[in-house]
């Protein structure tokens, strides 16, 4: 069984552990968005599937079927409608409570199969793996029976990179996907296959050089793929590459490790809730209602990590007509903040210097597009101060807020929310192809039938 050799202790093979060289891996999952969709409505396998963002402006996953007819990522969903209808292409608003569960589920997956401690997460498709006690004649059994777990427990298929660094992990990985008929898993466990593997990436394709600054670098030093930039020295890294950065990407490159595990950073030191309006607004009671929205969604998350912010800042985009007269533009972002008297985590005392913001920031007259409320100055919630004016009896803050959370995670859809926060909410953002919440929410479960 699977799990039974990913639990063999280290050295099981008359290797000790001191002798064996360290892999990393990457898993990746296979247009994850999409692959969700996918999950529960099997007759779409094989077919053309693409993900919008937020209020449905833009395409932000895509399956390679989609890819093939044209389809381009990041691109507005009015520019790609005419291929989507003339193809039949299936297309869906963001689910993110479903993303976010299925998520979830494959990190859950891994760390269960290889131990918490050997599996950080990226992002919400992404995670690395230390794959360090195991050699190298190992490795490809590992990754597919990593891979082949994971798509049975979870519905999702990924692909995943094996090599000494987590660059090249990320070098494997994409070329992994080149033929996804086959178990897309690559390791590189020899010289003769990083160089190889180099010499078939772009320098653009390169993990955390991107497209603008491989541009810089054909231009200006002849560097074409991941192979030439592995042969520059450290000295130019640092002047040419970004510094000490630059000199951990050029070391991975060369199979040197320079990038450690990290442990998922699970206490944040900053909370946002942002969000585009559905239609754009110009009454200020609309913007109040949103703005007293995203404070209670952010206050939500600022007690569930168990702290307390001592400043909250507040910003509006606004829709600004172009030159032409014909379209519109994103107006840059006006923004402002507040130092509290003292740090809290009650949505009450959060809202209060939210609105007063607004205030400060709306412009009649004008109409906007987005808003967002972000909190900082993060303490520790048993660390904020008592208030020396309230008895500590009748304080009971604290008490309330944990009530509401809990029905409103219970019942969920905000059973209980804040006055400020209005009824109809028509500023809401557009998610017209939403598919059923269907891992998250009792009566949107999947039906079998």
């Amino acid at each position: 069984m699977f799990v039974k050799k990913i639990f063999e202790e280290p050295g099981a093979s008359g290797y000790p552990c001191s002798e064996r060289k360290g892999f990393k891996a990457i898993v990746d999952c296979n247009s994850f968005y999409c692959s969700c969709e996918r999950l529960f409505k099997p007759h779409l396998d094989k077919k053309p599937v693409v993900v919008l963002s937020n209020n449905d402006g833009c395409i932000i996953s895509r399956t390679d079927e989609a890819k093939k007819l044209g389809v381009a990522m990041a691109g507005p969903y009015f520019l790609a409608k005419p291929i989507i209808e003339q193809y039949n292409v299936a297309t869906f608003s963001s689910n993110y409570n479903l993303y976010g569960d299925l998520s979830w589920r494959v990190m859950e997956t891994l760390r269960i199969l290889l131990g918490e401690e050997n599996v950080e997460v990226y992002s919400v498709d992404e995670a690395f793996l230390d794959l360090g006690k195991y050699q190298a004649n190992e490795l490809q059994s590992i990754a597919e029976n990593i891979l082949d777990t994971v798509e049975m427990w979870t519905g999702i298929k990924v692909s995943i990179g094996v090599a000494p660094t987590k660059v090249l992990a990320k070098v494997a990985n994409r070329l992994s996907k080149k033929d996804k008929s086959v178990k897309c898993v690559m390791v590189l466990d020899t010289p003769g296959k990083i160089i190889d593997a180099l010499y078939n990436t772009p320098v653009s394709d390169v993990w955390g050089v991107g497209r603008q600054y491989a541009e810089k670098l054909r231009e200006m030093h002849a560097i074409y793929t991941a192979l030439d930039l592995s042969k520059r020295k450290e000295a130019w890294a640092k002047t040419h590459l970004g510094g000490v950065v630059g000199v951990r990407l050029l070391k991975e490159l060369k199979g040197e490790p320079a990038s450690e595990m990290k442990e998922e950073l699970t206490v944040k030191k900053m909370i946002a809730t942002t969000r585009m309006f559905g239609n754009a607004v110009n009454n200020i009671s609309d913007i109040k209602e949103a703005i007293a929205t995203y404070t209670s969604r952010a206050a939500e998350k600022l007690r569930r990590q168990k702290s307390a912010a001592n400043i909250i800042s507040v910003f509006v985009v606004p829709k600004e007509q172009s030159i032409a007269g014909k379209h519109f533009r994103h107006g840059p972002s006006i923004s402002s903040y507040a130092h509290l008297p003292f740090a809290t985590s009650a949505t009450n005392e959060l809202i209060k210097p939210a609105l007063l913001l607004v205030d400060q920031l709306f412009e009649k007259g004008r109409r906007y597009k987005k808003a967002g409320v972000m909190l900082s100055g993060l303490v520790p919630d048993e660390c904020i101060q008592a208030n020396l004016f309230v008895e500590e009896k009748k304080d009971g803050k604290r008490l309330l807020m944990n009530m509401v959370d809990n029905i409103n995670f219970a019942m969920r859809d905000d059973m209980l929310k804040f006055a400020a926060s209005g009824t109809s909410r028509d500023w809401k953002m557009r998610q017209e192809l939403r598919s059923p919440r269907y891992t998250t929410r009792w009566n949107e479960l999947f039906e079998v039938k």
